[in-house]
């Protein structure tokens, strides 16, 4: 009951939760959001949400590294931070442009992406990653 209630942390819980988070999220995000767009490629390549203005097919090629290379690099901890961050514009785009306007309940899930790869992207791999076996 005492470890409960204390507000210190160990190391090897901390990197534990690094790990658990970038895994979970990562998985996820490939998953469920990345390889169905991969599937789809052909279908939304000349449909798919261009908030820049550089075409749709190119906006889905980004959108497809962030939720594809980047979400895979992010569970083996390599280049966390940088795969980290290309996620966190994605899914800002996704949150602050796409679903501008919409029902909060429509787009709760993007919120929680972002909220769980902003958190990486500032705390880093930890030591369970490839990052930290690299000596980064």
């Amino acid at each position: 009951m005492k470890k409960i209630l204390s507000t210190a942390y160990s190391d090897g819980a901390f990197n534990i939760a690094t790990l658990l988070l970038r895994a979970t999220f990562g998985v996820l995000l490939f998953l469920y959001h990345g390889i169905s767009k991969l599937n789809k490629f052909s279908e939304l390549q000349h449909t798919f949400f261009d908030p820049f203005h550089i075409g749709h097919k190119w906006s889905l090629v980004l959108v497809l590294f962030a939720e594809v290379v980047c979400s895979v690099l992010l569970v083996l901890g390599l280049f966390s931070r940088l795969a980290a961050f290309v996620i966190v514009i994605d899914l800002g785009v996704a949150v602050f442009m796409f679903h501008r306007g919409m029902p909060v309940a429509q787009y709760e899930i993007a919120i929680l992406f972002l909220t769980a790869f902003f958190i990486s992207l500032l705390i880093g791999p930890g030591k369970y990653s490839v990052d930290a076996a690299m000596g980064r």
